[in-house]
């Protein structure tokens, strides 16, 4: 016991680099006895022990809290949220940080925000809703505001969204997405959406339901390649802070869309519990939504958590309670660039097992690795997914924590490696 306050055994839910960065920060904890992650990865397995449960098995891990005395489960994934684990804790009066399944669907239907937006009056792209392929390649022949976005309904690992420059390009995401189903279920309906010119910027916010507390802002880079060249993926890579981000539109976004998006959830039955993630984009008009999402962003966490000085598990249990108007979280006012080492040819065909070098090089407290798609196998780390590693660097602004990134890279090596050279540019 630290006070009156009892050592945590704590479990995290999910295995990529978001994972790792919220374990490297509850590690930081005087709170915290033991961490365990569900199913975790190489990088994770250094400061939690990994347990081989899938972080969609809800049914074992209800049990697997329950054998191991966990007072405390966090969820980084959008998928078991999705999937109802915070209710089936709940049930078995386990403690857990995250959105309730009714609330998870700000994230799971691309459908449900845009209509709660256009309800609750946030600042939103104009769309239009399809369930049928014909009628939209319908609308889409007779729309003359090119470019245009076209979004899957549901959950596709942050690729569901696509740009399309010409009626041809469109006709072909369609295609894609209801026909071809490469997104599965997710495609069965779709959102046709204005698209808004600006900066993108993510903000990331702690909720109990009554009280929003954004975090810092941050950038994500989607594109594959560098330019913003290349197919969407999870994220290449993020920075922290936002230039673009001002107090002024901070002020704005407050008013307009953090605070009415969590009283729009309540109004509607829904209240919200845990991380709300706002996409943005800072128009010639104001900020506008683009979307929610139901947990910490992936890179975002990387370059976010880095700068949070207030415990965070003490944030989590303030938020459980409800009394996170009692509580002041204090940032870091240095910068983070956070630069994704990804396998060659994601986000589309790519190989898997090729070792990973020179991660023992780095000796810096201002160089953090945060893996995503690693094992260890015979003792040798080696690549397990499209985004592999996560390099942050921290600086005193931008451009000295990107130049840092940049030269920390160069120790790190695996074939066919695969990272855009622009991250912290824009």
């Amino acid at each position: 016991m630290k006070g009156d306050k009892k050592l945590m055994n704590i479990l995290v839910v999910g295995s990529g680099g978001r994972e790792h960065a919220i374990i490297w920060k509850l590690s930081q904890s005087d709170r915290v006895d033991k961490i365990y992650c569900a199913p975790g990865n190489a990088g994770i397995s250094q400061l939690a022990e990994c347990v081989d449960i899938s972080a969609t098995d809800i049914e074992n891990l209800v049990s697997f809290a329950k054998n191991t005395n966990i007072d405390l489960t966090i969820v980084g994934m959008d998928d078991p949220l999705m999937l109802g684990i915070v209710d089936a804790f709940e049930e078995a009066d386990l403690k857990i940080f995250g959105p309730s399944k009714n609330a998870a669907i700000i994230e799971g239907s691309k459908i449900f925000s845009k209509e709660l937006m256009k309800k609750y009056n946030i600042p939103t792209a104009d769309y239009e809703i399809f369930h049928d392929p014909e009628l939209a390649d319908n609308y889409l022949k007779q729309y003359n505001n090119y470019p245009v976005v076209i979004k899957a309904d549901g959950l596709a690992l942050g690729k569901g969204v696509l740009i399309c420059n010409t009626y041809e390009e469109a006709y072909d995401a369609i295609k894609t997405i209801m026909i071809d189903k490469k997104f599965g279920d997710a495609g069965d309906k779709i959102v046709i959406e204005e698209f808004l010119q600006g900066p993108e910027v993510s903000v990331l916010s702690f909720c109990d339901g009554e009280t929003i507390i954004p975090m810092v802002s941050a950038q994500d880079h989607k594109r594959a390649l560098d330019g913003d060249q290349g197919l969407n993926t999870g994220g290449m890579g993020t920075f922290s802070p936002s230039k673009y981000y001002t107090d002024e539109i901070h002020k704005q976004c407050i008013e307009t869309i953090f605070k009415p998006s969590l009283k729009a959830m309540k109004n509607e039955g829904r209240s919200f519990t845990g991380i709300m993630f706002f996409g943005l984009m800072l128009t010639e008009k104001g900020p506008k939504l683009l979307e929610y999402n139901a947990r910490f962003g992936d890179p975002e966490a990387q370059v976010v958590l880095p700068r949070l000085k207030t415990d965070l598990v003490d944030i989590v249990e303030y938020a459980i309670d409800g009394k996170l108007n009692e509580l002041e979280i204090i940032w870091d006012n240095k910068a983070c660039v956070c630069v994704i080492l990804a396998s060659g040819g994601y986000p589309v065909k790519y190989e898997k097992g090729y070792e990973i070098t020179g991660l023992n090089k780095q000796k810096e407290d201002d160089i953090l690795i945060f893996h995503a798609g690693t094992k260890i196998v015979n003792d040798k780390v080696v690549t397990n997914g499209g985004r592999v590693l996560g390099l942050t660097a921290i600086g005193d602004d931008i451009v000295q924590a990107r130049e840092k990134a940049y030269e920390a890279l160069k120790y790190i090596d695996f074939y066919k490696k695969q990272y855009r050279t622009d991250i912290g540019i824009k």
